[in-house]
């Protein structure tokens, strides 16, 4: 039998929605604000993901050049 746990992104979105509802129960006004401003935040954000995306590429980059002779060597990462 395959096991197919519950994976964090999906933990989290459930609980997020969770977390929605009662305060959709509590105060209705905050959540339906909450709703609209959401897709709103997360476009003011983007820029920076993108940012963290290009400098986590260049760190890669720069990695996989200073480590390229050792690799044509022979060295071999442990696990």
């Amino acid at each position: 039998m395959i096991d197919r746990g519950l994976t964090k992104e999906c933990v989290m979105g459930i609980v997020g929605l969770l977390f929605w509802l009662v305060l959709f129960v509590l105060c209705w006004p905050l959540a339906l604000l909450a709703l609209v401003l959401w897709p709103i935040a997360w476009l003011l954000t983007l820029p920076f993901r993108l940012i963290g995306l290009s400098v986590e590429a260049v760190f890669a980059l720069l990695k996989a050049i200073l480590f390229l002779p050792a690799r044509v060597l022979g060295w071999k990462e442990s696990r």
